[in-house]
């Protein structure tokens, strides 16, 4: 269903997305914090925590999964679980600008079907032209489950000069609306990581399968797989945040097995 990310969608997302970096309307990134990005939507705003690196080489911005939402903002500080976001910190720890892409203010949800729609990528492009125009640093997408799918929508819709490297954790593998390996992964150009657990039992994100998907991308430079086996103490469903499906309790060292692979793409 997502093939419709084709050449002349990526040529037009391209273009607009250069032109628009001059004109995103936000309050400048300048310490830690959350930024209500203007998407050109109405009223409609997106919460981006910002944290910039002094001595960053690069800006990643996390795509959480589920509905992408904040979660209680507690002295400034938002309070999601899930993955990505409670990592934060480990990736701006290893030198570079980190900025979580949630949820756009005129939403309810982030369904698996918005996620790979035309309004979605446009949002992104947004958040990647709000990241370019304040750190001129290349600009790596780093996804989790559900934001596996918009990671990779992006990616292909807007190309290598707006996205240069894409890494996805506990990827949507199958059954849903933008399951990675339904998308047209064979275009990507970029440096892609792939990273699972092993023991992930979400029913959508399934270990096995994720592997899979890498030989698919025939076009990216550099690509690599990668079964996390450590951890302890699963809560909750399978494919909540505190799960195997997030890392849980082994989220520093996951961390670092992405920030030491951007740092240095090998397959």
């Amino acid at each position: 269903m997502t093939k419709w990310l084709n050449a002349g969608l990526r040529q037009f997302f391209c273009l607009w997305a250069c032109g628009m970096a001059l004109s995103v309307h936000a309050q400048v990134a300048t310490q830690e914090g959350l930024v209500q990005l203007d998407i050109g939507r109405g009223d409609a705003r997106l919460p981006v925590y910002v944290m910039p690196h002094p001595q960053a080489t690069a800006t990643l911005i996390l795509l959480p999964g589920g509905d992408a939402g904040t979660g209680k903002m507690v002295e400034g500080q938002h309070q999601s679980g899930n993955f990505l976001s409670r990592s934060r910190s480990e990736f701006f720890n290893a030198q570079f600008n980190v900025m979580v892409a949630y949820r756009p203010s005129d939403l309810n949800r982030l369904e698996y079907s918005y996620r790979v729609s035309k309004a979605h990528v446009a949002e992104l492009a947004h958040v990647i032209a709000y990241a370019q125009e304040k750190f001129g640093k290349p600009v790596w997408l780093v996804g989790t489950s559900r934001g596996t799918v918009s990671g990779t929508a992006a990616a292909i819709a807007l190309g290598e000069t707006q996205v240069q490297g894409l890494v996805l954790t506990s990827s949507v593998t199958s059954k849903m609306t933008g399951a990675v390996g339904t998308q047209n992964v064979a275009s990507l150009k970029i440096p892609v990581l792939m990273l699972h657990h092993k023991n992930d039992a979400c029913h959508v994100c399934v270990p096995s399968e994720a592997e899979r998907i890498i030989p698919e991308m025939k076009s990216a430079p550099v690509k690599k797989f990668i079964m996390i086996e450590g951890g302890s103490d699963p809560q909750g469903e399978p494919c909540e945040a505190k799960h195997w499906h997030g890392f849980i309790n082994y989220e520093k060292e996951t961390v670092k097995r992405i920030t030491d692979w951007i740092q240095n793409p090998q397959s």
